[in-house]
């Protein structure tokens, strides 16, 4: 079979979907299916606008917290916390034994920290000057 590689800033939307598909496929084969579940959890303000949010997802029995974001005007009042808690308690429910986030911001990892997170590992200048942390925490 003769093969090319390429690179490119733009696949197409077919290409990933394949990708996803057949590397899904080879996990379920090697480890069991993962049951991935996309989880959410947002804030809204009184008119309906998102002012903070939470996204990640759930598999092999453990939470991925992949985005949370409060807007900076909410900061300071343990929303992290609560859509953390949140969060958390689903994937409880979904028979999750674990959680883990990473972050490259110090004042991110203090807030993870309080909510019981721990270090597991670290990459340095990711970006530059500053280190991506990995933490994770037991759950209930």
């Amino acid at each position: 079979m003769k093969t090319t590689l390429e690179i490119t800033a733009e696949p197409l939307p077919q290409d990933l979907a394949f990708l996803s598909g057949s590397l899904t496929a080879f996990n379920d084969a090697d480890v069991g299916a993962s049951g991935r579940k996309p989880l959410a959890a947002f804030v809204r303000d009184e008119h309906g606008a998102v002012v903070a949010g939470i996204s990640g997802y759930t598999a092999w029995g453990w939470l991925y917290v992949q985005w949370l974001w409060v807007d900076e005007k909410l900061r300071g009042r343990r929303i992290a916390a609560g859509m953390l808690d949140a969060a958390e308690q689903e994937a409880v429910v979904r028979g999750c034994h674990g959680a883990w986030i990473d972050t490259f911001n110090p004042t991110a990892e203090k807030v993870y920290r309080r909510q019981g997170y721990e270090p597991f590992g670290k990459l340095p200048d990711f970006p530059v000057g500053r280190s991506r942390i990995f933490l994770q925490k037991k759950l209930p």
